[in-house]
């Protein structure tokens, strides 16, 4: 394989530096724009701006083959995967009229024509949002110089719209705080979660898919591993019309076809998949949902068919009982909860862990550390569920070292992996990841570099005759147990000697500050 030559990586310094530049110009907006809205302005022009460069791209292609009488046949383009533009919808003509005061007019204009003319596109874009908004004509006409900017076909080798994508998510999801969850999963997150249940190939489903960052992840996970995006198949569901509207954006920049569904639509209520049985699924639902149905609504849906109602209060578990009921017969799903979930005994939540794991479904349970999200303190935790233990270690090739994982789950204590990218966010490394991974891989007998190891204060392999000793709690620090402490060497007896000095110096320099204190407070006449 050929070296990289020296520029590449100035180039990548360069588009760093370029993202900044942009969202600090985007971020002008926000003076007059609410933040929850104003992402929805920025990504259509970045959407705009990508469709007609691959467009332009396309019709030079169809005259340079001396094709130019079929530039503006739509069929031409849709052979190869690129959206045809008329005119007043491409970039050129939004830039050369951006000093115009009816610009925001122009901009919906080319939007409503890119949909219209493209059916991958229905209930995808933005509508009359700029001349709803009331923009600032020169703020918005800045930042479509900004956008211009980008070059995003330049480079084959990179995915430049789809960076400037994943970083304008996760700068908005850190602006807007609370909210920002809704559409957007740290990658980290989605990484490990891809990197533990391998969507090589078959149906993958989210059920509240917000931005679509986890199809984004499955996609990318199936090229790095020198699979075929043929494949596989997506299905998903959001509830958010306008978050519906950004996940039909982000993956049409990617080329990622998927099954959103006709509409944006609430899971439990009008679930737009209601015969999928999905080979993977992975999601991010909403922390600890309350008041997601009335009392006496949803209280004989077959999903929740040999399980306890979940209750009112809190949807945690209506979305696991969701998800297993889309399983596949040897499905797995991989999903992310609030730590609660792992121990809670309310309204009967209790009773429907402790028959998940008697029908033997928990797979894997992972504890994160603290702060990835830019959206909530609150600890999280990783679940992985599986259709088909038994099934599974059949298949398991005769040459590896697999073990019978039929009632035993394994418990993974991630608390203390990751490192913080700024004083508020922490994210788990790559090689965090890989050892999370390949600790999974190896219980599961897939590993092809040694067999599984019990390793205090980190993972443990536990029956579901212990858990049960436990009351069927799946908090991972309860069974994993502390971490061995490595000997330094340095007997006991030198240690206590030297730890009872440091004690004894400390303890005089407290009476000396003693000292200080009261004569200070003595000359302000509190003495006594």
């Amino acid at each position: 394989m050929a070296k990289k030559s020296p520029t590449s990586k100035a180039t990548t310094k360069k588009q760093k530096s370029f993202e900044q530049t942009l969202w600090e110009t985007a971020d002008k907006l926000r003076g007059s724009v609410e933040s929850s809205e104003y992402k929805h302005v920025i990504l259509s022009l970045i959407f705009l701006k990508f469709v007609s460069d691959k467009f332009e791209v396309r019709k030079q292609e169809l005259i340079d083959e001396g094709q130019g009488d079929y530039v503006d046949m739509v069929e031409f383009y849709a052979m190869k995967n690129v959206f045809y533009l008329p005119e007043e919808s491409r970039w050129s003509y939004i830039q050369k009229q951006a000093k115009q005061d009816d610009i925001a007019v122009k901009i919906d204009t080319a939007l409503h024509t890119v949909e219209k003319n493209n059916k991958a596109l229905r209930g995808a874009l933005p509508d009359n949002y700029f001349s709803r908004l009331g923009l600032d004509q020169s703020k918005l006409a800045a930042l479509i110089d900004s956008i211009n900017n980008i070059d995003t076909v330049e480079d084959k080798e990179e995915d430049v719209v789809g960076r400037v994508y994943e970083y304008f998510l996760g700068k908005f999801a850190a602006t807007e705080g609370k909210g920002g969850g809704e559409f957007y999963t740290p990658k980290c997150v989605v990484n490990l979660i891809a990197e533990m249940i391998e969507p090589y190939q078959g149906k993958i489903y989210d059920p509240c898919c917000g931005s679509g960052g986890m199809f984004v992840q499955s996609v990318e996970f199936v090229k790095n591993h020198q699979g075929s995006t043929k494949d596989v198949s997506i299905y998903g569901q959001e509830a958010i019309g306008t978050t519906y509207k950004l996940a039909k954006m982000n993956l049409a920049i990617r080329g990622i076809s998927a099954n959103l569904g006709d509409v944006p639509a609430d899971t439990f209520f009008k679930d737009q998949h209601p015969d999928l049985k999905a080979d993977f699924i992975m999601a991010n639902p909403p922390f600890n949902l309350d008041q997601w149905r009335a009392s006496d609504e949803l209280t004989d849906d077959s999903r929740w068919s040999g399980y306890e109602v979940p209750p009112t209060g809190n949807a945690n578990y209506a979305w696991i009982l969701h998800m297993v009921s889309k399983l596949s017969e040897n499905g797995v799903a991989g999903f992310v909860l609030a730590n609660g979930s792992m121990s809670t005994n309310t309204r009967g939540e209790g009773t429907i862990r402790q028959k998940l794991l008697e029908n033997d479904l928990v797979d894997c349970m992972i504890a994160l550390p603290g702060q990835l999200f830019y959206t909530t303190q609150i600890p999280v935790c990783l679940w992985f569920l599986t259709k088909n233990k038994k099934s599974q270690v059949v298949e398991v090739h005769s040459d590896s070292n697999h073990r019978d994982r039929r009632s035993e789950t394994l418990f993974i204590d991630a608390r203390n992996m990751g490192s913080m990218t700024d004083k508020t966010h922490r994210e788990l490394t790559a090689e965090d990841i890989a050892k999370i991974a390949r600790t999974y891989h190896a219980w599961r007998g897939e590993a092809k570099d040694g067999a599984y190891e019990d390793t205090p204060g980190f993972c443990k392999a536990v029956t579901l005759e212990k858990i049960k000793a436990n009351d069927f709690v799946l908090t991972p620090g309860r069974y994993v147990g502390a971490a061995e402490i490595e000997e330094d060497g340095v007997p006991f007896e030198e240690n206590m000697s030297e730890l009872t000095l440091k004690l004894y110096r400390q303890m005089a320099e407290s009476e000396k500050l003693d000292v200080v204190i009261r004569n200070n407070l003595e000359a302000l006449g509190y003495g006594h």
